[in-house]
């Protein structure tokens, strides 16, 4: 085994998108600010995650390449397109690394790339999406090894997506969490129903097992540090859960959403509360 490793993580700001004023109630619909991260060793160096557009790629590329590794792999942990879509411009910038994924998350990643998903991303961030998309290879096994130092990949089950992996570093007591854990931010619940909230629950408490020091989430607000357990692990929980039940209380999405930012009214991308609490109401 050589040295110790190194985690560096990179936020990419708030993104704006199209929306709905009338939904927003004021200001510019975003999307979520979105990390990734660089375990390093003495020479080379492992990224979790790629993020979306061409432009987040390339500022991402430049932090890379100005922290001297060789980079050998992109792991994505989930099959969600704002976590996969800059592997085109990263792996062009880096063309020694390779993608994976653990295998059973590729199904949902391959999903990205059918011309529905696509045109959804397209619609969010026009001429900044890949024609066609560069897509992980499944990984054999579930651990990377870098430099003598393990890299445990950890299908962890539900989080905005299912299935969702976390990347457990047992040296560094850290875990690079996709978006089974947020920090300071929304979380993206509008792709979820009273079941798959309460699964969620218990994907945290699986990272929570593993007691790490440092939990890096794949949505974070800008500055917000990754070791705030208290935030990143119980924060999430209990934002999960009061969502949960003010959907069950509420009259309408309008009335959700003002539940919540009773509550959590410090937290970022008011996007994402709202298109959760229109899904909530979808039906109604």
């Amino acid at each position: 085994m050589s040295g110790e490793l190194t985690l560096d993580v990179y936020v990419s700001d708030y993104e704006p998108i199209p929306g709905d004023p009338a939904v927003m109630s004021e200001g510019q619909a975003t999307w979520p600010a979105s990390s990734i991260s660089l375990l390093s060793g003495d020479r080379d160096a492992v990224l979790i995650d790629a993020l979306i557009t061409r432009n987040e790629a390339r500022r991402a590329a430049e932090w890379i390449r100005a922290k001297g590794k060789r980079l050998t792999t992109i792991y994505i942990t989930h099959g969600h397109g704002d976590h996969i879509f800059g592997l085109n411009t990263l792996l062009a910038e880096f063309p020694e690394a390779t993608a994976v994924a653990l295998a059973e998350v590729m199904p949902a990643i391959q999903s990205q790339a059918t011309p529905g998903y696509l045109d959804f991303w397209r619609g969010l961030f026009p001429g900044q999406i890949p024609e066609q998309p560069v897509l992980p290879e499944a990984l054999d096994g579930n651990v990377i090894d870098l430099e003598g130092h393990e890299l445990r990949l950890i299908s962890v089950g539900q989080s905005d997506t299912d299935p969702s992996t976390v990347v457990h570093v047992p040296d560094l007591d850290a875990v690079v969490g996709g978006d089974v854990c947020y920090n300071r931010i929304h979380v993206w619940l509008a792709l979820t129903d009273h079941d798959a909230r309460l699964a969620w629950v218990d994907s945290i408490a699986k990272i929570e097992a593993l007691a790490p020091r440092i939990v890096v989430a794949g949505h974070k607000a800008p500055g917000a540090p990754d070791d705030d357990l208290a935030e990143l692990i119980t924060g999430t929980r209990q934002y999960i859960l009061d969502f949960d039940e003010a959907a069950r209380v509420s009259s309408s999405r309008e009335d959700l959403v003002g539940k919540m930012l009773a509550a959590y009214g410090d937290r970022g991308n008011l996007y994402s509360l709202w298109s959760a609490a229109a899904a909530a109401f979808s039906d109604g």
